[in-house]
């Protein structure tokens, strides 16, 4: 099992395709990329924290698209996410913040970046969303929205490469 992080996917939600200009003409395509693009990343045994901002309503059920997509997923809440979302049938868990130990990395996972974060003195991480890869990064913070992650999920250790910059959607 590999533990991967992603946010801000906004499943049926056509504003991406204007504000963040994510390479699609229309949303089933952009909605049928990112479930690609995730089920290949992410085996059924995996699991993936999910930072917010999952889908609209537009994209239908939430338990459909969920049974759709590989791994174990667990939702921290964003500011687009509405009750259809947060309480659907098929998450391993839903918060609004999490920390999590990860081969020895204290994690702090929240869907929004943080200017200061838990035990941010004794070098922890604070992975978020919300920012669709417009934040000038800082040490130690990283956007795991898929603006600035190829559109799909990402590892940890593919994070903490020092080579690890946010991507241009344009190398999609």
């Amino acid at each position: 099992m590999t533990i991967y992080f992603t946010s801000d996917t906004h499943f049926g939600d056509p504003r991406v395709l204007r504000i963040d200009r994510r390479p699609f003409p229309i949303m089933s395509e952009h909605d049928d990329a990112l479930i690609a693009a995730w089920n290949a990343t992410i085996r059924q045994d995996d699991e993936v924290w999910h930072l917010g901002d999952f889908s609209s309503a537009r994209a239908g059920p939430v338990e459909d698209l969920l049974r759709r997509l590989n791994g174990r997923k667990h939702l921290v809440i964003g500011n687009n996410d509405p009750q259809e979302t947060v309480l659907a049938k098929g998450w391993a868990s839903v918060q609004h913040y999490g920390e999590m130990m990860i081969e020895g990395q204290f994690l702090v996972l929240c869907h929004y970046p943080f200017r200061t974060w838990n035990k941010m003195g004794k070098k922890s991480i604070n992975l978020h969303g919300h920012s669709h890869g417009r934040l000038k990064p800082v040490p130690r913070q990283f956007d795991v929205g898929v603006d600035a992650r190829h559109l799909r999920p990402v590892r940890l250790e593919d994070l903490l490469r020092k080579e690890a910059r946010p991507a241009s959607l344009e190398s999609f």
